[in-house]
């Protein structure tokens, strides 16, 4: 098998929980990588400066990791929101197709399928609740016709509950942490509720696979562990690792859909993604 060429890759958020991890993969496989990243939480990134990085660098590939990253953070500003997830998405692809960047990697969310129980594939409706999920598939739907109208080729990723080193403290597990570190109640809502949790390297993985792979272009992907855990049973791991903390088990959050597994099929077939990391293994490295 030939090695695979070498690319010039712009990440956007690389500085971020995910973004940081992506980035070390693109370096150890010998790939060139151009960082911008506001280095705030959230925010837009000067559309001067960008202009002038994507003219004088002609990337290869652009991996789109600058938005904000979950439903919480836009119902408590969905105008800042838009801005960000949509306005920040189209600069992006204007650049891109200005420069004849050829591969756009943009990455949405499980959110958007709405409800969904276990082994969820690509090809099936999406059904997205909420301002942030309704912007990601917005995203989705303007970064295809990108490549309708201009030829720019994409691939599209929907990731799940990632988790591990450097995350930030208001996701799911970095709350059960901090409570249970606290000796506080470990707050559960919804028993049953499911999520595919997924642990950054893996998904790390999983996007530089697919932006670097031909089955790719122009294809949607679910890249998670595909293995669907309850709220309940991830918030005792994390009781039993850190040997403190009580739970409390209230109502579903109605602010999120129902969810369980994702399909990774078509991402095995196409890269042969793999992730590798079970929930407790995964959890026992990020609180060491």
């Amino acid at each position: 098998m030939a090695p695979k060429k070498k690319q010039k890759v712009l990440v956007t958020g690389g500085l971020g929980f995910i973004g940081s991890h992506v980035v070390v993969k693109l370096i150890n496989e010998g790939h060139s990588v151009a960082i911008i990243d506001n280095k705030t939480n959230y925010g837009i990134i000067d559309q001067t400066e960008l202009k002038t990085l994507f003219e004088k660098e002609k990337f290869d590939s652009v991996i789109h990791l600058a938005s904000f990253p979950r439903q919480k953070v836009v119902n408590a500003d969905p105008t800042q929101g838009s801005k960000v997830m949509s306005e920040g998405l189209l600069n992006l692809l204007e650049l891109s197709r200005q420069t004849k960047v050829k591969r756009f990697t943009y990455i949405s969310s499980s959110m958007v399928y709405g409800d969904f129980t276990d082994n969820v594939e690509e090809w099936e409706d999406c059904n997205p609740q909420g301002q942030y999920a309704i912007m990601k598939y917005a995203g989705e739907l303007l970064v295809q016709d990108y490549t309708r109208q201009y030829g720019l080729n994409h691939t599209i990723i929907r990731p799940s509950a990632v988790y591990g080193p450097l995350d930030v403290c208001d996701r799911v597990i970095s709350k059960f942490f901090i409570n249970a570190l606290k000796g506080e109640k470990i707050v559960v809502n919804g028993k049953m509720e499911k999520l595919d949790f997924t642990f950054v390297n893996d998904v790390a993985t999983g996007r530089v696979q697919a932006t670097t792979s031909p089955k790719a272009k122009n294809e949607t992907y679910n890249l998670t562990k595909s293995q669907g855990v309850t709220l309940y049973d991830a918030a005792n791991m994390v009781k039993q690792i850190v040997g403190k903390g009580n739970i409390e088990v209230k109502q579903k959050d109605k602010d999120f859909p129902s969810r369980g597994a994702l399909s990774i099929q078509k991402a095995q077939d196409d890269f042969d993604y793999s992730p590798e990391m079970n929930l407790n293994e995964g959890l026992m490295i990020y609180y060491h």
